[in-house]
């Protein structure tokens, strides 16, 4: 006879979980406990533990709350068929990114919420926390890392992205598309990124260290950037145009940033990896990089601000961030 899966639900809050308050709007109310108990058939996919760890807006989290929940998984992971996050969707792709790069890949972790609210008519949270279980409990996800799942689609964290604010649609890869889906009541995974990346070691930095993203646009003098150095910010990710360019007249305080902090270039685009040798005017990606701007490779903005910052809460240096940013090329 075939063990029975078991999933532990850990719940932090967000629009899955918020019910109308005293003051207009909706805020988080509802525990872990309850999101399990509204989901019809959920006992039939596995066996079901819910632990309520936080209740906030997901704009509220912080990486010391995503650090911690890190450790969280890792201590209860032996015995357990795989781990789902519930959370708000504003900040999913970045808890499931940051997970990503501090767990090891074995234990599926799947991360979920809803864009409507238990109040609203076709809220899909249930739907979403029933196929999130059943991706977390099924062998196919094993060694996948951590993964995002809703509106029956599954996406990989280095990939997927919210970009849309209120469809139930949201949630896209652009540059993959989703690694799996959910047929029938079963998770179908074709697609399987690369996570040959090892988990990142436990922070030692104090304080932690701040990280700026900044987005170039049309005739930027670089303004910002030297705001950001003068705030005492310790790195820098750029969300260049294009292929990951800047305005010619930005470039000089992006050459004193980089000798004073490691800068990061990526793409304001949306989708595809920051060029390296392809345009060589000033501001192009051949001369930013020949200045020192460390590539991002396939990562967008948001991405590479979280590694960077994971990186420098460990002491990296100049070469080990350089090192693992090449290896998202």
């Amino acid at each position: 006879m075939t063990e029975r899966a078991k999933v532990l639900v850990i719940g932090l809050g967000g629009t899955i979980a918020m019910a109308p308050g005293a003051a207009p709007g909706v805020v988080p109310k509802l525990s872990a406990e309850a999101l399990v108990a509204a989901v019809p058939g959920l006992s039939a996919v596995a066996e079901v533990e819910a632990m309520s760890w936080r209740l906030l807006p997901s704009a509220h989290l912080t990486l010391d709350d995503i650090e911690a929940l890190a450790g969280l998984i890792a201590e209860r992971g032996p015995g357990l068929t795989g781990v789902v996050v519930t959370q708000g969707t504003d900040t999913i792709e970045e808890t499931a990114f940051v997970l990503d790069r501090l767990l090891a890949p074995g234990l599926p972790v799947v991360v979920t919420g809803a864009m409507r609210n238990p109040s609203m008519a076709g809220a899909e949270g249930p739907a979403n926390l029933l196929a999130a279980v059943t991706v977390a409990a099924s062998p196919a996800a094993r060694g996948m890392g951590v993964l995002v799942v809703m509106n029956d689609e599954i996406h990989a964290a280095r990939f997927v992205q919210k970009r849309h604010t209120t469809s139930t649609a949201a949630f896209v890869s652009p540059s993959l598309g989703p690694v799996g889906w959910l047929n029938e009541g079963r998770a179908v995974l074709p697609l399987r990124p690369d996570r040959s990346a090892l988990p990142l070691p436990a922070a030692a930095v104090d304080p932690a260290p701040k990280v700026a993203l900044l987005t170039i646009g049309m005739g930027d003098r670089g303004e910002l950037i030297r705001a950001a150095l003068d705030a005492g910010f310790d790195g820098l990710v750029l969300a260049g145009v294009g292929g990951g360019h800047a305005a010619p007249d930005a470039v000089a305080a992006l050459a004193d940033a980089v000798a004073r902090v490691p800068v990061i270039l990526t793409s304001r685009s949306g989708g595809g990896a920051v060029l390296t040798s392809t345009y060589g005017y000033p501001g192009s990606e051949i001369d930013l990089i020949g200045r020192g701007l460390v590539p991002a490779g396939l990562l967008d903005p948001v991405k590479a601000r979280l590694l960077l910052l994971l990186l420098l809460r460990r002491g990296a240096d100049r070469g080990q961030i350089a090192a693992a940013f090449a290896a998202e090329a």
